[in-house]
């Protein structure tokens, strides 16, 4: 059996993965993957720490988690595809303003 230290340590490592997907680039993209990623490696420490504790409140607050992740990619993705249709820039800097 793995220990739980294990499954901290990977989603540690995958959350400052995503942490620096997020504040190095300046891709939306690749922020998006970023955010994703950190998401993801929560929902590893839920179910971990489910299975050590014998209680299955950590894997539906994963299910839950992973919808809402979905979901946001989503709304995301819209955004961006509408921005990129508008002004055809994927630079965060050069996006200064929101109006349509």
């Amino acid at each position: 059996m793995v220990p739980v230290s294990w499954y901290i340590g990977l989603g540690a490592i995958l959350f400052m993965i995503g942490v620096s997907g997020v504040v190095l680039r300046k891709n939306i993209i690749i922020m998006l993957m970023g955010i994703e990623l950190m998401l993801n490696s929560v929902n590893i420490n839920l179910v971990a720490f489910s299975y050590y504790l014998n209680d299955i409140r950590g894997q539906i607050f994963a299910v839950f988690t992973i919808t809402i992740a979905a979901a946001e990619v989503a709304v995301a993705l819209g955004i961006l595809i509408s921005l990129v249709r508008n002004r055809g820039v994927f630079d965060v800097d050069k996006i200064d303003t929101m109006k349509g």
